[in-house]
């Protein structure tokens, strides 16, 4: 599916899905039980890994709260 956003933001997405999934990893967490922890699919968490979903603010949050991180180590 193609997308309306510039390339640098769907760049800068993939950066922050592979920041979190290093964090996710790193807390020794799976896919399955770090989409438990946020209240969401492990689908959805598989997306915002990958930079085909684009996370909200809340998600984030509950991302970065789950893996011990904060959310600007998520996203710089």
């Amino acid at each position: 599916m193609p997308s309306d956003q510039p390339a640098w933001v769907l760049a800068r997405r993939e950066h922050i899905g592979a920041r979190i999934r290093d964090a996710r990893v790193h807390a020794d967490l799976s896919q399955l039980a770090l989409a438990e922890l946020c209240g969401v699919d492990h689908k959805t968490i598989h997306r915002v890994e990958y930079g085909t979903a684009d996370p909200g603010l809340g998600l984030l949050l509950q991302i970065a709260q789950a893996v011990k991180v904060s959310l600007a180590e998520l996203v710089r």
